[in-house]
């Protein structure tokens, strides 16, 4: 879940994760304390209470971020720990799962940032640091202030399941990103420096993360997405990859049918003026069943509005159809959870969140209770009346155990 060395969309998730399940569910890697090597555990469920630290100051190759947000998963006798103990241990369990040359990548990307950093004169410094009164709308504020399923729902519609629609973004901060990203790009265009592109697929826009600031999008994420994400599985979220698109007529116009690099995807339109560009949704699709055909009831078109958010599943396949007049440039967020990813390597049922494994597990579900009446029959020659009511639930109660049982 590095920023850079997984900022791809891609059809299949292959990425490095925290560690392996053993048979009572827990997160295990081996870390070397002193001269002899152990297992250790990792929670599934952070503690909560628990401050982490803040690793900026220290060089390592992956985010300070990442340390920060996986600390609280540390079992509760290392959260008293030095600092730098913590880290070696953090590390450990990173690099067991990340190759060599994901290393190196990240160790080098870590650097570009570094340099760009160093010299780039950023036009409003205020960015760095998210001040959620001025950024933030105050419905929204006050939604995650109170923080009740209540509040949320006040201020989210959710068009179709899974899509959740809510005004976020004051005009102000889109007026100081959108000039904020035009300074760099005109000062990357003046000294002549390569830049990364935000993705595979988009090839106009930055990435936010890489000329300072990443620390105030970890936050955004930690304090207001991680709340309103618990529906789509977005209640473990521990590192991001944030940048803007840019549609156009010189620039993309639309872009491809696809599912993102995340388990959770923020979009916000910024702006400016614009015609067309609609998002369309086709539904949430495991590895297996990305290409499967789309239901009725999961397609969906959304029209962007400046400053309002559509937060989604990163695995909900969707697309952007063309931008006929106009620019618009969005803030993408893409949230990812190391715990998720491992998890789900071990699950053998996705049909909690894949719209096809719950449709296939519904056809088992009814074959099984056909089966099951006409074996009946042939045994007692007619149905109870009862029996027949309580087939499907003990089927539901026997696939949710089974499910149980995997994780």
């Amino acid at each position: 879940m590095s920023v850079d060395g997984s900022g791809d969309r891609r059809r299949r998730d292959v990425e490095p994760s925290i560690g392996e399940i053993n048979g009572n569910g827990v997160v295990v890697a081996p870390v070397r304390l002193g001269q002899q090597q152990q297992q250790q555990r990792l929670r599934l469920n952070p503690n909560t209470e628990h401050k982490p630290e803040k690793y900026d100051d220290m060089r390592m190759e992956f985010s300070p971020l990442l340390f920060s947000s996986l600390e609280r998963f540390l079992p509760s006798a290392m959260l008293g720990l030095p600092r730098e103990a913590k880290a070696r241990y953090m590390r450990e369990i990173l690099k067991k799962y990340l190759p060599d040359g994901e290393r190196m990548r990240a160790q080098k990307h870590k650097e570009y940032k570094q340099r760009i950093i160093s010299s780039y004169q950023p036009l409003h410094r205020e960015l760095h640091v998210l001040n959620a009164t001025n950024f933030l709308v105050p419905s929204f504020l006050n939604a995650i202030t109170a923080n009740t399923e209540e509040s949320f729902r006040s201020i989210i519609s959710e068009p179709a399941p899974g899509i959740f629609a809510f005004e976020m973004l004051r005009p102000h901060f889109c007026d100081l990103l959108l000039a904020e990203v035009e300074n760099f790009e005109k000062w990357v265009f003046e000294n002549k420096i390569r830049i990364m592109q935000p993705n595979t697929m988009n090839k106009y826009g930055v990435v936010l993360d890489d000329f300072g600031l990443e620390t105030m999008l970890g936050k955004l994420m930690d304090d207001y997405i991680r709340p309103l994400s618990k529906e789509v599985g977005g209640s473990t979220l521990d590192s991001h990859h944030g940048f803007v698109v840019e549609y156009g007529i010189d620039r993309d116009t639309d872009l491809g049918f696809h599912v993102d690099d995340a388990e959770v995807t923020l979009n916000v339109c910024l702006g400016k003026r614009f015609s067309g560009g609609e998002l369309f949704f086709r539904g949430v699709r495991c590895d297996k069943h990305v290409n499967s055909e789309t239901q009725p009831e999961e397609i969906l078109d959304y029209c962007h509005v400046p400053g309002r958010a559509v937060l989604h599943r990163g695995r909900h396949r969707h697309g952007a159809r063309a931008t006929t007049d106009g620019n618009r440039i969005n803030l993408i967020l893409w949230c990812r959870s190391s715990v998720f990813r491992e998890l789900k390597k071990h699950q053998r049922d996705c049909s909690h969140w894949c719209g096809e494994c719950l449709r296939e597990k519904k056809e088992r579900q009814e074959l099984s209770v056909s089966a099951i009446k006409q074996e009946l029959l042939k045994r007692n020659g007619e149905l109870n009346s009862s029996t027949v009511r309580i087939l499907p639930m003990a089927l539901e109660l026997e696939d949710k155990l089974f499910v149980d049982r995997q994780l």
